[in-house]
This record gives structure tokens, sequence and C-alpha cells, in this order.
């Protein structure tokens, strides 16, 4: 075996330095320039986002999408609110003071709306007025949207009473009192003559004495136009005599074409200080307010003197009979320019007129025979509210046919076949909508019309 020599080999000498190429030496075709690659940029250091940079980044992430699904949401939600409603016919509905949940479920009941939820969502969150209780119309397939507007500006149905012209005060009480659909009581009966006849618009739930109070501003703002505009020949003094000549205007006729021909007879027996002898006042004299007899005018109640009985008193009453119509005052301002004192029915619910006592008896006597000839043809128009029955025994009080008219004579008919019957009597209807010979073919002022009576 080969024994190492203890002699230890000398040391490896350091390499010789190795002078770097020059440029300009030759290379070998393995030594060509070979293009040297950039560094690589330096690595960034990598920041740790804070907890609030994060949150908020996260909000408004959240926020984008919401905003998105709400908007998304508005359009979907409009687009239902917009369509056509289940209900197929117009329809009424009485909607009670509630909250909205409560209005939707009502809606839903009445067939108005399908989606009780999406109306009170639509409500709460897509309306800034409040919805008003009343009654209102909702036209057929009317939409939450429709249903929404009507509930919010709140135009409730609109009711109307008429009242017609001539009525008393206290027939105009009754008359808010029968109506159903008014509230509360009427605290007084107005005077007479303070309320305008008309027909006045309504709300359900609107209180009578609310309808009162717009007569009787409406009477006034009339009579004071009225007023103004008269003609200064007419006899009377104030407002109030205007309104009670009116009114007893009012109750002779019921054609509005007669009534400044009436006025104008009844201004020209004030100015020959001639008694007015108006059967209405009768009437009123006996009855008050009622306004009615209900049945014929007795000779006794002729005489009887009372403030406003026209046959005993001269001038006008102390007070109107009836309430007058805006027509009935314009004629009293300004009335016909007549010579006529005289007037009784023509059987067409007009009268006819005459200027002298002869010529208005000729007018009476033939008025007499259509009365007559009414009663043989139909001997039951004898009996009702506008007629007198035959009494048990003969009465001699009794005012057999009274004419309406100033002047009237007041005695019996020789022609009666049978002296103990009374025939028709006025009673406050003549010439109006009661009277039961209006709008028939008789006609004073041509004979051919007036039946010609046979003695039996």
């Amino acid at each position: 075996m080969f024994r190492r020599s203890k002699t230890q080999d000398p040391a490896p000498s350091a390499p010789e330095p190795v002078s770097p190429p020059s440029r300009l030496a030759p290379r070998s075709p393995s030594e060509a320039i070979k293009p040297t690659a950039p560094p690589p940029p330096p690595e960034k250091p990598v920041r740790e986002r804070g907890g609030l940079l994060s949150a908020v980044s996260g909000f408004l992430t959240l926020f984008v999408i919401l905003g998105l699904g709400a908007i998304l949401g508005l359009v979907v939600l409009e687009r239902q609110t917009n369509e056509a409603g289940p209900l197929a016919a117009d329809k009424v509905v009485v909607v009670p003071r509630s909250s909205v949940g409560e209005m939707a479920d009502l809606l839903k009941r009445e067939g108005v709306i399908a989606h009780p939820m999406l109306f009170e969502l639509t409500a709460r969150f897509g309306r800034k007025a409040a919805l008003k209780a009343g009654e209102y119309n909702f036209k057929a397939h009317a939409s939450i949207d429709d249903v929404l507007d009507v509930l919010v500006q709140g135009r409730p149905v609109q009711h109307a009473i008429t009242f017609p012209e001539g009525l008393t005060s206290e027939q105009i009480v009754a008359r808010l009192n029968d109506n159903d659909i008014l509230t509360g009581d009427i605290n007084e009966t107005p005077p007479e003559g303070s309320l305008l006849p008309d027909t006045y618009k309504f709300e359900r739930g609107d209180s009578r004495q609310k309808i009162l109070n717009l007569m009787r501003t409406k009477q006034r703002e009339v009579l004071n136009q009225i007023w103004a505009r008269r003609s200064p020949d007419v006899p009377v003094r104030t407002p109030q005599e205007m309104v009670t000549l009116a009114s007893i205007v009012e109750k002779e006729t019921g054609r509005a074409d007669e009534r400044p021909r009436v006025a104008g007879v009844f201004v020209n027996r004030l100015q020959k200080r001639m008694k007015l002898q108006s059967d209405p006042t009768i009437v009123y004299g006996l009855v008050g307010g009622r306004g009615t007899l209900g049945r014929g005018i007795l000779r006794s109640e002729i005489d009887r003197v009372t403030p406003y009985n026209t046959y005993a008193i001269e001038g006008l009453p102390p007070g109107p009979i009836a309430n007058p119509g805006r027509a009935a005052l314009e004629a009293v301002a300004n009335p016909s320019r007549t010579k006529e004192l005289f007037f009784v029915a023509d059987g067409t619910g007009g009268h006819v007129f005459a200027e002298t006592l002869e010529a208005h008896n000729r007018n009476v006597a033939r008025w007499r025979q259509v009365e007559k000839a009414k009663a043989a043809a139909d001997p039951g128009s004898a009996v009702g509210v506008d007629k007198v029955e035959p009494p048990p025994q003969t009465d001699p009080s009794a005012l057999p046919s009274r004419t309406s008219l100033p002047g009237a004579p007041l005695a019996y008919d020789g022609g009666d076949a049978n002296p103990g019957t009374r025939s028709r009597a006025f009673d406050a209807s003549e010439g109006t909508a009661r009277d039961p010979l209006r709008n028939k073919t008789y006609d004073l002022n041509s004979p051919k019309t007036v039946p010609v009576l046979r003695n039996p």
C-alpha cells in the first residue's frame, strides 16, 4: 500500500488575475455580444388596508346594490299601481275616517282594489298627502293610483236637494228632516220668506242647519240685487214688503210667464186701494206654516178675520205667506204694465185676465163649466187632498168653487144638480204641479174648448 508522504502538499497558488478583455480585442463567435435584460423593478411593499377604509368601501358597494334594487322595485311597483283594477262598473263607496290599513281592507271588500298591501305601501311611502274620508265614486277598472288620487284630492259625491218655490219655512224644514243623508238637528224654523228656494248641493254628512244657513245667505244676496233695480212705480216701501207681495204672487200661479202679469194685477189693486182678495192668504191665516188645508175653503173662513186674510184686511199682510223664488221677486220688482184687476184659472195651469168685473164674471162662469164637466166625467175626482168630499148633510157655509182670483163670486152655482155637494175648492195648489186641472186642454180664452153643460 502506498502511504501518503507526511510531507504536505504545497499550498495552491492564487489564481492570476484576469484582465478584462479589451473591447477592441477580437472575440470568437461564441463570445458574440448578447443583450442584457434590465433588472426587475423593486417590489412595492404590500400595505394592509385599515378597518375604516374597508368598511366604507363595503358600505358604498352595498349602497349601490341596494339603490339599483330599489330603482328596479319602484319600476315594478309603479307598473303594478297603474294596472287596471278589478272593479267592473262605477261604484260609490263611503270611506270612513280610519287608518290606511283599514281603508285598504274596506276597498278590497268592496271590490275596488285587489292588492291591499300594495295599496297601503303606495299610500304610506308614495304619497305625501293624507287620505281623506268621504263618499267617493270610483270609476270602473280604476287602478290603485287612480283610487289614491280620488282619496287624496278629496272630491266626494255631490248630492242635491230641491226646494220648489212657494214652500213655507216649516215645509222646507220638514223636507230637510226627511233627508237621511244630511245630519244634525235644526235649531229653529227660519222666518217665513227668509229662504231662497233652489237646488242645493251637499256632501254626505253635511248638516241640515248648514243648508238652511246657505238658503238664508242666498236669499239676502238675491233680494239685495233685485231691490236695487226695482221699478220706482211699485208700491212697496221695504225689501220685506217686496218679499211679502212676491210670496202671494208665487202662490197664485205656477207659470213663470204669468208671474209679472199677476204681479201687475196686485200692484194695480194696491194703487187703487182695493183689497187683494188672494185665496192663499186665507189658507195661511188659518194654518200658518203648514201651507195647506187639505180641503176646500169654507165661506165662514172667507169672512174670518186674520192678520193674513186679504179679504178682510186692506193692503199687504204683515209678512210673507211662503218663500218666493227669484222669478217671483223679479216679477214684483218689475211687474207688467197692465190695467187688469182680475184673473181666474183657465184650465191649462194658467189664468185668464180681465180689466172689468163684468168680463171677469164671464170668465168665472166659464171656469165653473170646466169644473162641472170634469166632475161629471170623473166623479171620483171630487175626492182628494185638493178636493172636497160631499158632506153627510147640507152645509150652508160651504164655498162651492173658489177660483183663486180677486173679487170672485162666493155664492153657490144654481146649476148644481146636487146642491148639497161642494165642488173642488182652492187649496193653495192651483196652478202648481198639484193642480189636478193643470196641463188640460181647457182654455177660457177660446170658447170652443169650454165644455157645454146641458140641464138634466
